[in-house]
């Protein structure tokens, strides 16, 4: 470890790899509320975030948990409930009278078509303006779950009974992601 009268310990999260400062003074310096969108290896979160000087303020948050009161009966972690979640979240912003928002994707990688993007698809088709690459987000099959379909139906009986046993176990059909995804995002526009 460096010593010496010029050493600079630097802020205690940006020595544990959680927080880029440069690129959150940006975002803060915009003005803007930020769309917060963090994805675990089972679920996606989304929370809309007001920066003031005595810290953040959460203005609406959703939780891919959260979709299973609304009827959703499939994983939190695939590209459909990421949508939702974002879906529900922007749902909830414009009712506290947010319009328009930065993007915040902290210090994951950019991939096109990702679950980040897949969120942010969904605040952008519930009202929320915010500034992106069309190219970045998912495809509509993609986000409506039509890509799993396809999958499910190619594979092999055993084998496709083998990748989606937890659906099989609890009785959900598979071929039936995509009504599922517009029964749920229908019960969201009608809740909120």
């Amino acid at each position: 470890m460096a010593k010496g009268p010029n050493y600079r310990v630097f802020y205690r999260r940006r020595r544990k790899g959680k927080t880029d400062y440069r690129k959150r003074l940006k975002l803060v310096l915009s003005g803007k509320p930020r769309i917060v969108i963090r994805h675990t290896t089972k679920n996606t979160i989304v929370e809309i975030v007001e920066t003031a000087q005595t810290g953040d303020r959460v203005c609406a948050y959703a939780h891919s948990k959260q979709l299973e009161k609304l009827g959703w009966k499939f994983s939190g972690k695939n590209l459909p409930s990421a949508y939702l979640t974002g879906y529900l979240c922007a749902k909830r912003a414009l009712k506290k009278g947010v319009k328009e928002a930065v993007l915040d994707y902290g210090l994951f990688k950019v991939t096109k078509g990702s679950r980040i993007f897949s969120a942010l698809k969904g605040a952008i088709d519930a009202g929320v303006f915010i500034p992106h690459d069309e190219k970045m987000l998912p495809n509509n099959e993609r986000v409506r779950g039509e890509h799993i379909k396809k999958y499910f139906e190619s594979l092999p009986k055993e084998k496709a009974e083998k990748l989606f046993s937890g659906y099989i176990k609890n009785g959900i059909e598979t071929v039936k992601i995509v009504d599922h995804f517009e029964k749920t995002k229908k019960r969201i526009d009608e809740i909120i």
